[in-house]
């Protein structure tokens, strides 16, 4: 046993954690409220007892250890684990902690001065499937193409380190580690430089409302760190209200600041936001919200909340009662565009109908349930949000949860008709909510992504078991002879099924363009910015017919989309479909244009036939001046 040094002059960059101090050595620091003993082993057997320095936190400077220093703690005589700070386990959650240096990599970003919302469009991506390499510096190489595409904002699912070698990554254990199974820290360093570099931001994922069930250790440092006040889908909730949550919460609000400073992220996405609980004065998620801004220092942030049931509050800023975060999942566009493509409205589907009045009303407005009855769940769902600006909710049709709980992992364009889905497209795109693509979307990926879960035989049975009862609710899943059919989230094939085949690029050619083009028409012209100062308003056309006006000084822009069979409009007493004033409309973009894989676009309006709506089509149409008699 060493006898303890003093304890560093200088401010820690983080409340707990092994850091490296500049005079030499490490400093280590840990929250055991309930331990009378800390020993940090080092990976030679060497160790040193912590001393304790009250409200439960024990801490050291060892000279020995330095960047690299594998380690674990020694707590009372219950065992040797894993710093709950580890920036780095190299050999998984089960295994000791790495000393890491984080001002050991040189950042090339100075320049870059962040994101914020308006004009981005994001990109969901999840690393161990995105490139076949499953690498953080293999999807460094896509990330040119990903700028040549549009893409202006990447956000990351999960990496904190998790248990086995495939997964979601919501089940993190290690929440300041990276996972190994992508490449070490600063490999992540790396990949977010070279996003900068190109022109584009990320965001990670973060999961807060639960750990994962195999490789979590905090338990043996704090109980104080879990609450059993609240009940939690996932596994036990997080104490950030009761006795001991101000340790706990300290905890978790650093490591929303820590990706920011040490990883130079642009932002975070939270998680299932309502699964975090806390009846506290001053919500844990506001704090976190401004320790992203805090940890920022100057660069614009973005900071993105799941939200099952709606609340708005995430959105609105602090003095008015919110939380100050920037966006919103949208589900109701999705869950209203999916009804539409493809004509099924059963389990969580069942109260949209698809209908041209509920798109256009989701365009404009956000969530379509701001506080009515939702009557699959036999209560009122949502908060009002008639004043929230359109670009704060985030606006898809594929992502990771819809495209796995569709049972085969199939993409939207298995489910739809190529037509119906270029103008769902078109309009998710060109709207003025903020646009969301799943990876592989943009080329009309074929592969299919599951839910897989690499888990111990006992705990991977309770997940299998899980999945099909989650995908029990769906009727033509439930009693259509699937469950032999639904692959195994256990199962190695799962995941690499999962995975992307970039080839598809060429082969896809033709949607790669469609992409492109919307994405360029939403960048180049103003009044399809919805941050450019304009205005939109829209009107029902037919049973599944609509049209949304772009209202600008430069030039409004009238998108019409027909996801039914061609409909002739004789009359269109529709004052949305006048041209302005000394003009006419003409065609400025067609989904169904023969590069996209269209057959063609007949004559929108004319003096003979008035208005002939193609089916399953959206075109853009913009003034052009009449010549004076």
């Amino acid at each position: 046993m060493r006898a303890p040094k003093s304890l560093p002059t200088t401010v820690r960059r983080l409340p707990v954690g092994a850091e490296v101090h500049p005079d030499g050595g490490v400093h280590f620091r840990v929250w055991a409220p309930r331990r009378k003993r800390v020993d940090v082993v080092l990976g030679d057997d060497s160790s040193y007892t912590l001393e304790p320095e009250g409200k439960g936190y024990f801490s050291m400077l060892v000279e020995e250890a330095r960047p690299g220093t594998l380690y674990r703690y020694r707590v009372d005589e219950r065992g040797s684990f894993p710093d709950p700070a580890s920036r780095f386990q190299p050999g998984g959650p089960h295994g000791p902690s790495q000393v890491v240096d984080p001002d050991e990599y040189a950042w090339n970003d100075r320049a870059w001065r962040g994101v914020t919302l308006k004009r981005q469009v994001i990109y969901e991506l999840h690393v161990g499937t995105f490139t076949r390499e499953g690498t953080w510096e293999a999807a460094a190489r896509e990330l040119e193409y990903l700028a040549h595409t549009g893409i202006t904002v990447i956000e990351m699912m999960p990496v904190a380190e998790f248990s086995g070698s495939f997964g979601w990554g919501y089940d993190g254990v290690d929440l300041y580690a990276p996972t190994h199974l992508y490449g070490a820290p600063d490999d992540l360093r790396r990949f977010v430089d070279r996003a900068h570099a190109c022109g584009i931001g990320v965001i990670l994922d973060v999961v807060y409302n639960h750990l994962g069930p195999d490789g979590n250790y905090l338990k043996e440092f704090a109980p104080e760190y879990f609450s059993d006040r609240y009940r939690n889908e996932w596994g036990e909730p997080l104490n950030f209200d009761g006795p001991g949550s101000l340790a706990v919460r300290e905890f978790f609000v650093a490591n929303a600041g820590y990706w920011i400073d040490e990883f130079h992220m642009d932002g975070l996405r939270l998680d299932a936001t309502q699964q975090i609980f806390d009846a506290s004065p001053v919500n844990v998620m506001r704090e976190m919200t401004q320790r992203v801004r805090d940890a920022a220092r100057g660069r614009g942030t973005l900071v993105v909340a799941e939200n099952e049931p709606q609340e708005t509050k995430l959105v609105r800023p602090p003095e008015r009662g919110g939380y100050g975060m920037d966006a919103l999942w949208n589900d109701d566009l999705h869950h209203s565009a999916r009804v539409a493509l493809t004509g099924r409205n059963e389990a969580y589907y069942s109260d949209y109908l698809g209908s041209p009045q509920e798109l256009l009303s989701a365009v404009k407005y956000g969530y379509l349930y701001q506080g009515q009855r939702y009557a699959w769940q036999k209560k009122r769902r949502g908060s009002a949000g008639l004043d929230v600006s359109p670009c704060c909710f985030v606006n898809y049709i594929e992502n990771h949860d819809q495209v796995a709980n569709s049972a085969l992992g199939a993409r939207m364009h298995a489910l739809t008709s190529p037509g119906r889905l270029r103008a769902m497209t078109a309009l998710i795109l060109l709207a003025p909510g903020t646009p969301m693509l799943f990876q592989g979307q943009e080329f009309g990926s074929t592969a299919p992504f599951f839910y897989f879960a690499d888990h111990e035989p006992g705990l991977a049975e309770a997940v299998r078991k899980g999945r099909w009862e989650f995908l029990s609710q769906f009727p033509s899943i439930a009693q259509s002879g699937m469950k032999d059919a639904l692959p195994d989230p256990g199962a190695r094939a799962t995941f690499e099924r999962s995975k992307l085949d970039f080839g598809e690029r060429e082969r896809h050619a033709h949607v790669l363009a469609l992409h492109r083009d919307l994405l360029r028409l939403r960048r180049e012209e103003p009044a399809l910015d919805g941050d450019a100062g304009g205005s939109v308003d829209g009107a029902v056309l037919g049973p599944e017919a609509f049209v949304v006006r772009f209202f600008h000084d430069e030039g409004d822009r009238l998108m019409i989309v027909n996801l039914g069979r061609d409909l002739a409009l004789v009359p269109a007493p529709e004052p949305l479909l006048a041209p302005p004033e000394a003009s006419r409309w003409e065609l400025a973009w067609s989904s169904e244009d023969p590069r996209y894989g269209g057959s063609g676009t007949p004559q929108v309006e004319s003096e003979e036939r008035g208005w002939h709506l193609p089916g399953h089509c959206a075109v853009v149409l913009r003034p052009a001046r009449l010549e004076a008699a």
